[in-house]
């Protein structure tokens, strides 16, 4: 329970990555403000899910791409908690498309939602950790905040961004008591990464197993995707005591990805 006393926010949570991220971090005692849309069963499943390991857990719907609905979910989670120490900015959607063809409002979504929204979130929350001189920023990049491929103009310019953005914060915040990372995941068997699988399968006839083992093999040497338990395992050792000079580090958890 070494985060007990502790709050945190983890947008994009009610299901994939986030929800990975926010049971790991109520397990290790902190109160969660969960975050994401869906239909209200899954969403009470999900929060009765972190809920489960004891401490205090909140529903925010606020929109990622709206700021002032942002500005409402952090006062939320400081009305419920009293303050946010552990700020965690993971939500994200995709969409691919040769550059000359990428649907302008789609750039803009992405932009807006998985870096414009990171830039918000901790412009409302990091000056209330630098005064009581504790707090954690952790942004949910992408092995594409590290690398590029084709298709992904405005997910590898937004994460690249992201990255970006968690150094200038490590920076602003050195000797503070607050730290800022990025993870980088590699691929990681969420909804919308089966659906990838499922398109593998269907376009070339193979098995669940056999477009699995097609998508891991381009990319990622261990072929076995990254568990959303894993990535919330590394967010709580980003959040202890052991890594508190951890930061503006850019932690890639990727199978071998960028060790080829």
């Amino acid at each position: 329970m070494q985060l007990k006393e502790k709050s945190a926010i983890v947008t994009g949570s009610t299901s994939g990555i986030g929800l990975g991220m926010a049971k790991a971090l109520a397990e290790a005692g902190a109160n969660v403000m969960i975050n994401g849309f869906g239909q209200p069963a899954e969403i009470e499943a999900a929060r009765a899910a972190v809920a489960a390991f004891g401490g205090k857990v909140v529903y925010s719907g606020a929109d990622m791409s709206k700021p002032a609905e942002i500005g409402q979910m952090v006062n939320e989670a400081k009305a419920a908690f009293g303050q946010v120490d552990i700020m965690v900015s993971n939500a994200g959607i995709q969409h691919t498309a040769l550059i000359e063809e990428f649907p302008v409002e789609k750039w803009d979504s992405i932009m807006a939602i998985m870096l414009s929204a990171a830039f918000h979130a901790i412009r409302l929350t990091v000056g209330d950790m630098k005064k009581r001189g504790w707090g954690r920023i952790i942004n949910l990049a992408s092995v594409h905040g590290l690398v590029a491929s084709p298709n992904k103009a405005a997910y590898c310019a937004a994460k690249h961004g992201l990255v970006g953005l968690t150094k200038v914060v490590a920076l602003e915040t050195a000797g503070t008591g607050v730290t800022a990372n990025a993870i980088c995941p590699g691929w990681v068997l969420t909804p919308l990464v089966q659906k990838q699988v499922d398109a593998i399968a269907a376009k070339d006839g193979l098995t669940n197993e056999e477009a699995t083992t097609k998508l891991l093999s381009e990319k990622q040497p261990s072929l076995a995707f990254v568990t959303p338990e894993q990535v919330g395992a590394l967010a709580v050792y980003l959040c202890s005591d052991a890594a508190a000079q951890f930061t503006g580090a850019s932690l890639n958890l990727d199978g071998g990805w960028l060790a080829r």
